[in-house]
Formats: structure tokens, C-alpha cells, sequence
């Protein structure tokens, strides 16, 4: 099973950006779908985006126009760059790949993003 480890979660005022990354345990090539969830305390564990191996993206409609998705199959990481952030982006973000066709199929372990008012 594939494992993903992400990074770049933190602290920042609404209107910052930051930026996600996910590093993939084997090769990307090999991976159909790449994305994010996310899930905020009492809520469900919501899609952000997708993105394809040939780079098809797609977005929930919450985030259109400020996140962007994106993937580098070489150095087999997906990224999610979120700018215009607002406090109901607060959640922890969840990298996801499809796994035997379906996805999500794995999941990494999450990482924490608060945006303050």
C-alpha cells in the first residue's frame, strides 16, 4: 500500500496562502487519481480537489478560484496551493490516491490548517 506523508499545514491570517504538499511512497506514474480532503471539527471529511495523471483537475465549489491542484509525477508529489484563505477553511487536509481503481483507496495522515479571523 502506497503511503503519503503531507506537509505544509500551519497558522495564517485569513487572506494568506499556504501551500500543501503530499510525497507519494512509490511512483506517481503508477497512481490514476491524486487529491485532498478535508475535514473540519463536527463536520464530515469533504473532497477539495482532484487531480488526474493527465491532469484533469477538479474542484469543489467552495474552493474554485483559490486553491489550485497540482502534480509532479517525478518527484511524486501532489500539491494543493490555497490562497485567499478564510476561516472556514480551517480543517485538517487529508492527501488521497486511488487504489486498485477506487478512489480514495489510501490516505495520509492529515495535516492541520487554521486560518484565523
Amino acid at each position: 500500500q502506497v503511503q503519503l506523508v503531507e506537509s505544509g499545514g500551519g497558522l495564517v491570517q485569513a487572506g494568506g496562502s499556504l501551500r500543501l504538499s503530499c510525497a507519494a511512497s512509490e511512483s506517481a506514474f503508477r497512481i490514476n487519481v491524486m487529491g485532498w480532503y478535508r475535514q473540519a471539527p463536527g463536520k464530515q471529511r469533504e473532497l477539495v480537489a482532484t487531480i488526474s495523471t493527465g491532469g484533469r483537475t477538479n474542484y469543489a465549489f467552495s474552493v474554485k478560484g483559490r486553491f489550485t491542484i497540482s502534480r509532479d509525477n517525478a518527484k511524486n508529489t501532489v500539491y494543493l496551493q490555497m490562497n485567499s484563505l478564510r476561516p472556514e477553511d480551517t480543517a485538517v487536509y487529508y492527501c488521497a490516491t486511488d487504489r486498485s481503481g477506487i478512489f480514495p483507496g489510501s490516505w495520509g495522515q492529515g495535516t492541520q490548517v487554521t486560518v484565523s479571523s
